[in-house]
Order: structure tokens, then C-alpha cells, then sequence
């Protein structure tokens, strides 16, 4: 289905199917939805890396090595999409999704409303297909940066595009896998009071002595196991919270004593990314041992742990893992770029709607960041041909 699927690499990852195993019938609905998205971003390199290494140790241009980065849920808007329709291949992915997910996904992505587009339910399948037709759209502008990438990776479910961009996952599976994992999300929020609290610290600040601060608080109030840690790791100083309402009130209430110079609630409904999504841990690990893994074709960033995926079980394991798991952005970035003095960054692109990587980069690498793209999904055909 995909044109970057013929690529040099082989990428297989994106081939439509007319079935998939244990998907429902092209009838199926989405069901009821009330969870909105987290506001966060998905960044990630590597190293730059030549087919054909010179013998001489001189220093290689970024261009023989790209990197794509994958965003997550929050990235969304309604309208993303309406400047990667002029590619035939981004209306069949469309169309596959329509059969998979029981609606329309492309009117939603056109034409909102903003506050269903905004559900967990859909904003996750949303971002994910977009995210691939940007894909499309690069492959189609300049193929050589697809034909020359070296590493990929996604936050939270961009994690799932940049496998199947990297041949790892077949596209239609990957995306019944996305619903599933989006339904189960929504489901294991809604049993518990629960959010995500954006953090801007300073160097003295204290995660870890905070949250345990907050959930001996939730105690006092009678809540048993209560949750509130780390989330997501996004640039130094900056963190996600995620947990008990009523631990995170505690902490907006207490910012000064643990030297946060910013809080800020997310609008979402539940605590992703930590124990209170165990619950939907299980759909997941059902749907991915029914659908074809492989070991991707260039070198994959993992969420839990900021290593390279090795193998198929490698990838089972940790995109359930990645569920109750903080997304260890910033020690991604970190372990991506760290390269040896002279030789220069890749070319990095962020495929998909938003900057949020953008500005994730800029603020763990200034130097990466310098070659840095975006590849917009919301250009009209008349602006992109100018």
C-alpha cells in the first residue's frame, strides 16, 4: 500500500489485508469514548551510520544517515491530513482504517469536532495513520532521506508507527492493535480518579521524594495502594506525574516545597503509563501474540527502556511493558545522540501532526536540533505546489 514499503530497505511493514486475526468485521464500532488526549510529544534518533563506511576516518555528512521521529497522542488537530491527500496511497490507507475501525477516520481527522477527535478512542488510530501518510509524503518529496534512514522511534503509540515504518509490524494489524490498545486505555481510566500533571522542576527538585510525599497524603485520606510517579521523562527539568487526582492536587498545592517552578494539569482522563493502565495490559498482549512480529529492518528505540528492539519477543514484551512503564524520552535522546567528537548529527525528521519533538530536541540537544524538519499534514495541495 505504501510506496516507502519498496523502498531500499524493503520495508514490508504497510500492506493492506482484507482480514486480520481476531479483528471484527469492517462493522464494528468504536464504542463510547470520553478519555482526551495527553498534550505530549515522541522524539528519537541514532547514530549516523554509511552503507558503505570510507577507509579514511573522515568525517561522513549527516544526510548518510537520517532519523524519523514518530509523536504521540496530543498531536492532534482537526484538519491534520488534508495536505497529505494528494498522495493515492494516503486515501487507501484511509480506507483501510475505515474497515478496521468501524468509522471514518478521515472525515473525523477533516472535519472534527475537535472534542471527539480528542478521545483516546480515536486520537490514538488518528495520529498513528497520520503519522505514516507524512511517511508517504516524504518518500514522495525527497526519497532518499527514506532510503537512508538509520533509526526511528515514537512516543507512546508513535512507537507503533515507527515499527511498522521500520517493517516490523504489517500496517492493517498494527492498526487493529492501536484500537485495541486505545479502547483498553479509556476503559482502565475510567475505573479510577485519576491524571497527569506536567511538571517544570529545577535542578533541586526532587520526583521521586515528591510523589512518595503524595501518595503518604492519599493514605491519610483512606485510598489504598495509591499511585502518583514519574510518567514520562521529556527533557532535563521537564517531567509528566501521573497518578490519584488527589495526589496530584497535593503536589500543585505543595509545588513550591518540592521547587517546581511550573505545574499544569493535562486534559486527559487517566493516569497512562503507570500501574493503574494494568488493567489494560492484557487486550493488548492478546492482540500482538496474534499478529506477525519482525525484527525491524533498521534500528527501533524502545519506550521502556531507550535500547534497540532485537527481536519479534523483544517487541511483544515491551510495547505491553511500555502500558504501566514512564516513557523514558529524554534517556532516549540522550543514548541516540551521544556520538564521538566530530562526527555530525542526521538529518531529523518529525513525521506526523505537530512540533512537539521538535521542541523536545531542541531542549536535550541544541546541536541535533539544528537539523531538525518537520513534515506538515495540513499544507492544501495549491500551498505544497508553490
Amino acid at each position: 500500500m505504501c510506496s516507502w514499503a519498496a523502498a531500499g530497505r524493503r520495508l514490508s511493514g504497510c500492506r493492506a489485508r482484507a482480514a486480520l486475526p481476531g479483528a471484527p468485521g469492517g462493522g464494528s464500532s468504536s464504542g463510547p469514548g470520553g478519555v482526551r488526549a495527553v498534550n505530549l510529544a515522541e522524539l528519537l534518533q541514532s547514530s549516523v551510520g554509511d552503507e558503505e563506511p570510507e577507509p579514511a576516518p573522515a568525517r561522513r555528512p549527516p544526510q548518510d544517515g537520517t532519523v524519523l521521529l514518530f509523536p504521540g497522542q496530543g498531536s492532534q488537530f482537526v484538519g491534520m491530513g488534508r495536505g497529505l491527500l494528494r498522495y493515492p496511497n494516503v486515501r487507501d490507507m484511509f480506507r483501510v482504517a475505515e474497515k478496521v475501525l468501524g468509522y471514518d477516520l478521515l472525515s473525523l481527522c477533516l472535519r472534527g469536532p475537535q472534542a471527539e477527535l480528542d478521545r483516546t478512542l480515536h486520537c490514538q488510530p488518528a495520529v498513528f495513520l497520520a503519522s505514516l501518510a507524512a511517511v508517504e509524503k516524504l518518500h514522495h518529496q525527497q526519497p532518499s532521506v527514506i532510503e537512508n534512514c538509520v533509526a526511528a522511534a515514537g512516543f507512546s503509540v508513535g512507537e507503533f508507527a515507527a515499527l511498522v515504518f521500520a517493517g516490523a509490524l504489517d500496517y492493517t494489524e498494527a492498526l487493529y492493535a492501536v484500537k485495541v490498545r486505545a479502547e483498553a486505555m479509556q476503559k482502565a481510566s475510567e475505573a479510577v480518579p485519576s491524571g497527569m500533571l506536567s511538571v517544570i522542576g529545577r535542578r533541586e527538585s526532587n520526583y521521586n521524594f515528591a510523589c512518595l510525599e503524595a501518595r503518604e497524603h492519599c493514605k491519610s485520606l483512606g485510598i489504598e495502594n495509591p499511585v502518583c510517579e514519574v510518567s514520562n521523562y521529556l527533557f532535563p527539568d521537564s517531567r509528566v506525574i501521573a497518578g490519584h487526582l488527589q495526589a496530584l492536587e497535593f503536589l500543585q498545592e505543595n509545588s513550591r516545597k518540592y521547587y517546581f517552578k511550573r505545574t499544569k494539569m493535562l486534559p486527559v482522563s487517566g493516569a497512562f503509563h503507570t500501574r493503574l493502565m494494568e488493567p489494560a495490559t492484557e487486550p493488548l498482549a492478546e492482540v500482538l501474540k496474534s499478529i506477525k512480529i519482525q525484527k525491524p529492518f533498521i534500528c527501533v528505540y524502545s519506550n521502556v527502556d531507550s535500547k534497540k528492539y532485537m527481536h519479534s519477543k523483544h517487541i511483544q514484551r515491551l510495547l505491553v511493558k511500555q502500558l504501566v512503564s514512564p516513557v523514558k524520552w529524554e534517556q532516549t535522546m540522550h543514548a541516540i545522540y551521544e556520538r564521538q567528537q566530530g562526527v555530525e548529527f542526521p538529518y531529523t525528521y518529525e513525521v506526523g501532526p505537530g512540533k512537539q519533538l521538535g521542541a523536545i530536541l531542541r531542549n536535550c540537544n541544541l546541536k541535533a536540533w539544528k537539523l531538525y524538519k518537520h513534515i506538515d499534514v495540513s499544507e492544501d495541495e495549491e500551498a505544497e505546489e508553490m
